[in-house]
């Protein structure tokens, strides 16, 4: 199984998509998260998310899959890829509902073109995984359900699952193996539609004596959370949050600057304010509550 796993891993790579390991049959990324960081390896200056640590190396690959069965995820903003990801009914959706295929081929014909022909993956649960090259020059995010019911994007700040892993539900296989094709203009036009334009928001000034790290951590998260399309923008501000708090807890950073700073970023992603405060306190209040101690030299 670890030859096989070793094989899609490398596979993906040598097409240019970087790799992460999944825990063996799962679709969780077998990576420590920015709480349990060890401040090691990779992360030796700064924790380094799924996106930076994914890799084309095959050393690096060889000897991750040299470890363990671990299925495979493709990082799809790094390897340049927007993936459509439709899904099958559950068994709490009714019976006579359309999946995301259906919903799929419904978004196509009213806007007047076919189903694109691309790189086919079909998922254990009977779903598929359309492969896109993405539009240069914009960043495109995650999306669930904004274009049509059941039918999802994965771009930056995503992952897909790739052929030859294997879950309890079943493997991913390739339906089929064309080339990858471009991101059609009318899909594009659709999903940034669906997009609001990118804003820096205006944040509150920082005192002269704020830690440096701490203040361009702030300005990276805020900054995620304002750029966040519609469907995922209170989750992303949520984990944003959380992911200061340590700076709060630790008075690198003052709580009153730092709600200010996300309800400006959550108001420009266009979060309701009562909305952003109620997530931005939750958040704060776990993060400062749970906190672990500054590691130091």
């Amino acid at each position: 199984m670890n030859e096989y796993l070793l094989h899609a891993a490398l596979d993906a790579a040598g097409r240019g998509w970087p790799v992460i390991p999944l825990r063996p049959r799962s679709k969780v990324p077998a990576l420590h998260g920015e709480r349990r960081c060890p401040g090691t390896g990779d992360c030796a200056d700064g924790h380094r998310t799924f996106e930076q640590r994914a890799t084309t190396d095959r050393a690096r690959i060889e000897r991750c899959w040299a470890a363990g069965p671990f299925n495979v995820g493709i990082a799809t903003g790094p390897a340049g890829l927007l993936v459509v990801d439709l899904d099958t009914l559950k068994p709490t959706d009714e019976e006579d509902a359309p999946d995301g295929a259906a919903n799929f081929q419904a978004l196509c014909e009213r806007a007047g073109h076919a189903v694109p022909a691309t790189r086919r993956i079909r998922t254990p649960s009977g779903g598929e995984h359309l492969y896109f090259t993405a539009p240069s020059g914009i960043r495109l995010t995650n999306t669930t359900g904004t274009l049509a019911p059941k039918v999802d994007t994965r771009a930056w700040g995503g992952q897909v699952v790739a052929p030859g892993s294997v879950t309890p539900q079943g493997s991913y296989a390739v339906l089929d193996d064309r080339p990858v094709a471009n991101l059609p203009d009318w899909l594009q036009k659709t999903l940034t539609a669906r997009q609001r334009p990118a804003t820096t928001p205006l944040l509150p000034t920082l005192a002269r004596d704020t830690d440096r790290y701490a203040a361009a951590v702030l300005r990276r998260e805020v900054a995620a959370v304002a750029t966040t399309a519609e469907g995922g923008r209170q989750a992303e501000l949520l984990r944003a949050v959380r992911a200061v708090g340590r700076f709060v807890a630790w008075g690198d950073l003052d709580r009153a600057t730092v709600e200010a700073a996300f309800t400006c970023g959550g108001e420009s992603a266009g979060l309701p304010p009562g909305e952003c405060r109620a997530t931005i306190r939750k958040a704060l209040d776990y993060s400062i509550r749970t906190a672990w101690p500054r590691r130091t030299a």
